[in-house]
């Protein structure tokens, strides 16, 4: 194991999220850190190994995602004020799917502060998978499930079709493409959150097009500063409006070869 320690950064989470972890949560956090820095010895989990890099890069910026059904402190800050509408029940417990979790994020640190929340882990490496199954016994996670499979089959199959409440899609490809994987999977009224770099007001327009034909629509774009590293995050909200067409997603590489 590492003698390097994740830093404690709690003023940070109550300035930027309005929220911060209890103890026990530290803890797996670090736990967590730990078990990823060994198991990239064998496997590449992550580049980012830099205790501090790891908690803003991963562990920050896998919860900003879900900001808005985070615990409310005080005070709140202004950018989540405008998402207020999206949580509406902070007590229902939400179906989860994080699409291309890798390494488990951002699937792994909502897990350890939603432990009401059944979250399923879809990777189509099962080597990673094995060791996420691993990290999450571990840590003591009951409410994490593996699937090794693709985006593209999940959301054609039952149970799985137009069933979770949240999907989440964190560095797996153009927006347009992650649409096409999240929204098939939502139920009606379910929520995808893509996580993104920049954004450009094109990127948006396109989005908006392609969501709709997926029956969703785009309901957020929020810019959030990051806490250490200069630059922006975007986080993008679409919401599932009414059923997805049967012919979507289309079969397995064609979303990304030849995006909507």
């Amino acid at each position: 194991m590492s003698d390097r320690t994740l830093p404690n950064r709690s003023d940070v989470w109550l300035q930027t999220l309005g929220w911060q972890p209890t103890s026990e949560q530290e803890q797996q956090f670090e736990r967590l850190f730990q078990q990823i820095l060994q198991a990239n010895q064998q496997l590449n989990l992550t580049r980012i190994t830099d205790p501090q890099d790891f908690w803003e890069k991963h562990l920050w910026d896998s919860l900003v995602g879900i900001a808005p059904w985070l615990p409310p402190g005080s005070p709140i800050p202004t950018w989540l004020q405008d998402l207020a509408s999206l949580s509406t029940d902070l007590n229902q417990a939400m179906r989860v799917i994080d699409i291309g979790t890798g390494g488990g994020f951002p699937g792994l640190p909502i897990a350890i502060i939603k432990p009401t929340w059944p979250i399923t882990l879809l990777d189509s490496t099962q080597k990673k998978l094995t060791f996420l199954e691993q990290a999450t016994a571990d840590l003591g996670l009951e409410n994490v499930e593996g699937c090794c499979d693709r985006a593209e089959n999940l959301g054609q199959q039952s149970p799985y079709r137009e069933s979770f409440d949240l999907a989440l899609v964190r560095a797996v490809g153009p927006a347009s493409v992650c649409a096409e994987y999240a929204l098939p999977l939502l139920a009606l009224q379910g929520y995808a959150v893509l996580y993104r770099g920049q954004w450009t007001t094109e990127e948006q327009e396109g989005l908006k097009a392609v969501a709709s034909k997926l029956g969703g629509e785009v309901v957020a774009v929020l810019p959030v500063t990051m806490p250490h590293s200069p630059g922006i995050r975007h986080c993008i909200y679409l919401r599932k409006t009414q059923p997805t067409d049967p012919k979507f997603p289309r079969r397995v590489g064609v979303p990304a070869r030849k995006p909507l």
